[in-house]
């Protein structure tokens, strides 16, 4: 019965103890939870023993099927190594390379970046689509993309992998005519919530529910962060800007930076890091991208 084990059978057993229900492994596999279900029960017929324990809400691993864990995520992980290696090999060169990237990352860093790939691949197009949030990450998911520049989402989704890449810093900006220009020292969490904030919006479903350095109950949310500049510009509300961004308004005077009290939700700035997916890794093109990410400085003329 063992050896008719299959690697579906362990990544939907990883799932379920993951995400906490068999629902949610459904929606993270992509698949019906009468699915799931059914694949649980046909591995547990095959160890010989319950996995979960299923009389609570919601199933909880077992004792052996806690000793069972780190062992299928060795084997998962160990034939998902060796199939993106060898898919890497046969592949070579990618014909084309799709990358997503995420609005908050250095547009000068990621010109240079470009313009040092053109000239490095020339025959080798390269797609990139800005976005931020979940809407970096989806497409890498779905496939549409073979890396994803991720920062303003601070989770790196399962079955991917991370490289870190670089430091952006962040600041939270009013326009000088805005009432919150006006509070000398620290402004209280209390007095910011009483104003309009401008908040980057997902077009994705992923962070459905989710926050992220929302402060006030009156919001208004773009998806665009070119219109969340100008509207901060305008004086319409406060928010987080990045800081390469409003550098030029900071010196001129038509953004005024201010200082929030400390909140454990909101940080200095957004950690920058390319992810893949475990089973499709970039290619020599790809690989090649990433790394001038983290070298590339504007104004550099690099080979």
């Amino acid at each position: 019965m063992l050896d008719a084990l299959s690697l579906d059978q362990l990544r939907t057993f990883i799932a379920a103890a993951e995400e906490g229900s068999f629902s949610a492994a459904g929606r993270r596999l992509r698949r019906a939870q009468s699915v799931v279900s059914h694949t649980l029960a046909n591995l547990e017929l095959q160890v010989g023993f319950a996995l979960f324990e299923r009389t609570g809400r919601y199933p909880v691993l077992t004792e052996q099927g806690r000793a069972l864990l780190e062992g299928a995520r060795a084997a998962v992980g160990s034939m998902d190594a060796f199939k993106a290696r060898a898919r890497t090999l046969a592949e070579g060169l990618e014909p084309e390379l799709a990358v997503a990237v995420d609005v908050m990352f250095p547009i000068a860093t990621l010109t240079a970046a470009v313009q040092a790939f053109q000239q490095q691949f020339p025959s080798t197009p390269l797609r990139l689509h800005v976005e931020a949030l979940g809407a970096v990450v989806q497409p890498l998911l779905a496939g549409q993309c073979r890396i994803a520049i991720i920062g303003s989402l601070p989770d790196v989704p399962a079955d991917c992998v991370s490289q870190y890449l670089l430091e952006v810093g962040a600041v939270t900006v009013v326009a000088p005519q805005h009432p919150l220009a006006r509070v000398k020292g620290v402004v209280l969490r209390e007095a910011a919530g009483q104003h309009v904030q401008l908040v980057l919006t997902d077009r994705s479903v992923l962070t459905e529910g989710r926050n992220f350095g929302v402060l006030s109950a009156r919001t208004w949310r773009l998806a665009d962060l070119g219109a969340k500049h100008a509207f901060l510009r305008a004086g319409l509300g406060w928010g987080h800007m990045p800081l390469h961004m409003v550098e030029g308004d900071l010196r001129d005077g038509t953004l005024v930076r201010i200082a929030l009290e400390t909140s454990p939700t909101v940080g200095p700035g957004f950690s920058m890091h390319a992810i893949h997916r475990k089973d499709l890794p970039p290619g020599p093109a790809g690989r090649w991208f990433v790394e001038r990410l983290k070298d590339s400085r504007p104004g550099q003329n690099q080979s």
